[in-house]
């Protein structure tokens, strides 16, 4: 098994990073072919070789992905793929 794990502060409210991370979520359901169920502030998700979560708080988002070993040599393709959506939807502030 390996695991994906990114963190990022979002600079948003709660509830405009809530929107930004269900945005995301769909966006890696369609691309992955996920199954994916919110629990409060945190989506659980899961398809054959893959599962993990993604959690909001006040400060912050993470995505931690597990991948199968079957997946192990897609790795670096999904975590760019991750990166480009966190970049797209949780943009980093300065």
């Amino acid at each position: 098994m390996s695991e994906i794990v990114i963190r990022r502060p979002h600079g948003k409210t709660r509830a405009a990073a809530r929107t930004a991370a269900e945005h995301m979520v769909d966006e890696l359901v369609d691309e992955y072919d996920l199954q994916c169920v919110w629990e409060g502030d945190q989506a659980h998700f899961r398809r054959p070789g893959v599962s993990g979560h993604l959690t909001i708080d006040d400060r912050e988002v993470e995505i931690s992905i597990r991948l199968g070993w079957l997946l192990l040599t897609l790795k670096p393709t999904i975590e760019k793929g991750v990166h480009k959506f966190f970049a797209e939807n949780f943009p980093e502030t300065t």
